[in-house]
C-alpha cells in the first residue's frame, strides 16, 4: 500500500500566465526531473514538426498555444523543447485502462494507469480568454480528464497504439474540446476533423444530458451517441483497431451496463466506481489497468468529486462557486493504493 498527494493547483489570468506559473511550479520537483530524464527517450522516439503543431493549436484553442509559450518561460527551456515534450503533436502513449458511465446527468470515470506516468496533478483553470475548466492534468498542458464551465465532461479510454500516424495524443485532444466546447456536438466536431496519434474511445457528457462515445484512430473516426451510455477500452464498431484481448474491457463495459438504467445519485455513482465490489475499480497496477482516481461531474450544477485510490473519501466541491472567486482551501488530494510501484511525483 502506498499513500499518495495529488496537487491541487488553482489559476485565473491569460493563457501565457497560467502556462508562466505552471512552469515554474514544476521546474525542481521530482516529476520535473524525471521529465528530464524522459527527454533523450523522447527525442528517439518521435519528432514534432512545430510549424505544424502551430497550425493545429490554432485551428482547435488558438489561445492555447500562448500555455506553451509561458510554460517555456517558466521553466526556462527553449520553445522548441517544450513544443517537442509536452505539446502532444505525435508523441508517443502507452496502454492504459480506464472506465467511464454517462446517465441521468453524472458523468464518472476511473482513470487506470500505470502509477510511474502519473503525475499527480488536480487543476482548476480560468483562462481570460477560453472556458474555465477542472480536471486531472498530464503532458502539462493536456487533460485525462474534465469538465468545463459550460457544463462539457470528457474523458478518453485507450484501445491501440499500434499502427501510428502523426497526429495529437488523447490528453491534448481533451484539453482543446475543454478550452472550446459547449456541447456533445461541438466536441464531435473536433474529434471527426483533428489528426490521431492513437486508437482511443472518447466518453463526452454535456449539460443537456447528451452523450457520446467517439472511436478515434488516424485510420477514421466512428460516433455513437445516447443519454445512458458506458465506456471502456475496445471499438464496437472499427473493430479491426482492436487489440487481441479484449475480455477485460468488455468484462467492465458489462459491469456498467449493470448499473446504466439506475438513477445514481453523484455520490452512488462515485461508490459504484470507487468501490472494488462492483467489478469495475482495478488494482492491476503492473500491467498499466489500475485505478489511481475516480472523479464525478456533474454538468447541470458543476459539482465535481474526486477520490485517489480505492474506497477513498471524497473531495467534494462547487465549481461553479469556484468560477465566482471561492478558492479552495485544500492543497493535496490524498488518497491510497494498493501497489509498490513507483510513482514519479513523490
Amino acid at each position: 500500500m502506498k499513500e499518495i498527494q495529488v496537487e491541487v493547483i488553482q489559476g485565473r489570468g491569460s493563457y501565457r500566465e497560467l502556462g508562466e506559473m505552471q512552469g515554474k511550479l514544476h521546474k525542481g520537483t521530482k516529476l520535473f526531473e524525471n521529465h528530464q530524464k524522459r527527454r533523450k527517450r523522447s527525442l528517439r522516439s518521435y519528432q514534432t514538426i512545430a510549424k505544424e503543431a502551430r497550425h493545429y493549436y490554432d485551428l482547435f484553442a488558438p489561445g492555447l498555444w500562448d500555455e506553451l509559450v509561458g510554460l517555456a518561460e517558466g521553466l526556462d527551456w527553449p520553445l522548441e523543447d517544450v513544443i517537442h515534450e509536452y505539446s502532444g503533436y505525435q508523441q508517443e502513449w502507452k496502454k492504459t485502462g480506464c472506465s467511464a458511465l454517462m446517465q441521468h446527468g453524472v458523468y464518472v470515470r476511473n482513470y487506470d494507469y500505470h502509477p510511474k506516468t502519473y503525475e499527480g496533478r488536480f487543476l482548476l483553470f480560468q483562462p481570460n480568454e477560453g472556458y474555465a475548466s477542472v480536471g486531472f492534468g498530464t503532458r502539462m498542458v493536456g487533460r485525462m480528464d474534465g469538465m468545463n464551465e459550460k457544463g462539457l465532461a470528457i474523458g478518453y479510454h485507450f484501445v491501440n497504439r499500434r499502427r501510428q500516424t502523426n497526429g495529437f495524443i488523447c490528453c491534448t485532444l481533451a484539453r482543446f474540446i475543454l478550452e472550446t466546447c459547449e456541447t456533445t456536438e461541438e466536441a464531435i466536431a473536433i474529434l471527426e476533423r483533428a489528426p490521431h496519434r492513437h486508437a482511443f474511445n472518447y466518453s463526452i457528457y454535456d449539460r443537456s444530458g447528451q452523450g457520446a462515445v467517439v472511436e478515434a484512430s488516424g485510420r477514421g473516426v466512428h460516433v455513437q451517441r445516447g443519454t445512458m451510455m458506458g465506456c471502456t477500452n475496445h471499438f464496437n464498431q472499427l473493430v479491426e483497431e482492436n487489440r487481441h484481448h479484449l475480455v477485460e474491457s468488455k468484462e467492465r463495459l458489462d459491469h456498467i451496463r449493470d448499473h446504466i438504467e439506475k438513477k445514481l445519485s453523484p455520490l452512488e455513482a462515485f461508490s459504484l466506481f470507487n468501490e472494488d465490489e462492483y467489478g469495475i475499480f482495478k488494482e492491476d497496477y503492473r500491467n498499466s489497468a489500475g485505478t489511481l482516481h475516480t472523479v464525478a461531474y456533474v454538468p447541470e450544477t458543476l459539482q465535481v468529486i474526486v477520490g485517489i485510490g480505492r474506497k477513498a473519501k471524497p473531495l467534494i466541491f462547487s465549481f461553479e462557486d469556484w468560477m465566482k472567486g471561492e478558492q479552495l482551501t485544500i492543497t493535496k488530494i490524498k488518497g491510497t493504493v494498493n501497489t509498490d510501484e513507483p510513482f514519479p511525483f513523490q
